[in-house]
């Protein structure tokens, strides 16, 4: 395929875990503005009694915004379900460029206080989820053009302000980060770019809303677009050269030429000292 400059992700694969919503949904119609193919594994079917969104309804954003969706109703914890995400993306679209690991879970509960089904649901979603699709998605990597795995995931910092605010959390956080620093010195021979990307500031998306601080955080956020268009500058790099990056989304546009971020605030006008500062980062 010859490729195209003004649209460099046209006729390229993904395949993102989650992606029904918020920011995963935001890079998928990032790259659907190229005409990319964007395979969705996510759980949800059907509407959720307070999350906007479902797979279908994803898909056809992705439809109107230029892009080829391929919803496919799964569990990333399920072996089954990301085999066939796998072979399914590949049938229909004849191969994968890219894979996002986009689904995650999040509860900064205390260690005593943490669930032990939500500590069990963070390692399989966040860590096993991201390692397993990763793995899976390899062999047709390896035959792609520029292929590139990203994980939604931070930096790993060992501050004890972070181990220690919330362990479960962290431990599952940073073991994306490591199973995909790790796959970018295992597979980096293969040409296979690994990196991953957080935010400087809190996005506004459901998690932030329900998880972090409501409605009061939300407004001191910046709206998924800016982790979307970031996604999209580390997805049209070299592989062979951009890898093994724990990348911040803001160093990523400012590289790209972004100085001016005030279109990004998810309440216009916020200026950028009064957004709140994401977890992991100093």
């Amino acid at each position: 395929m010859t490729e195209n400059t003004s649209a460099p992700l046209a006729g390229k694969t993904i395949l993102m875990s989650g992606g029904s919503r918020g920011i995963g949904l935001a890079i998928a119609l990032r790259a659907a503005a190229d005409g990319a193919n964007i395979a969705l594994l996510a759980k949800t079917d059907t509407p959720h009694p307070k999350l906007e969104g479902t797979v279908h309804t994803a898909a056809e954003q992705i439809e109107a915004a230029g892009g080829r969706a391929l919803p496919i109703v799964g569990d990333v914890r399920s072996d089954d379900d990301i085999n066939q995400a796998v072979l399914t993306a590949h049938g229909e679209f004849g191969g994968i460029d890219i894979v996002v690991n986009n689904a995650s879970v999040i509860d900064l509960s205390g260690s005593v206080d943490l669930d032990v089904k939500k500590y069990d649901l963070m390692q399989d979603v966040n860590v096993r989820g991201t390692f397993m699709l990763s793995r899976a998605a390899v062999p047709m990597l390896r035959d792609a053009a520029n292929p590139h795995i990203l994980s939604l995931s931070p930096p790993i910092n060992l501050s004890p302000k972070w181990l220690g605010g919330h362990t479960g959390y962290t431990m599952a956080k940073y073991g994306m980060s490591m199973a995909t620093l790790g796959m970018a010195a295992e597979f980096g021979k293969d040409g296979i770019a690994a990196n991953t990307l957080w935010p400087a500031t809190t996005i506004a998306t459901a998690a932030v809303k329900y998880a972090l601080g409501g409605d009061r955080m939300m407004k001191v956020s910046r709206t998924p677009e800016i982790y979307a268009d970031a996604a999209y500058q580390v997805l049209i790099q070299p592989a062979r050269e951009y890898t093994g990056r724990s990348l911040i989304v803001e160093d990523v546009l400012r590289e790209a030429g972004v100085t001016d971020f005030s279109g990004y605030a998810a309440t216009p006008g916020t200026p950028d000292e009064q957004l709140y500062p994401d977890i992991f980062l100093d």
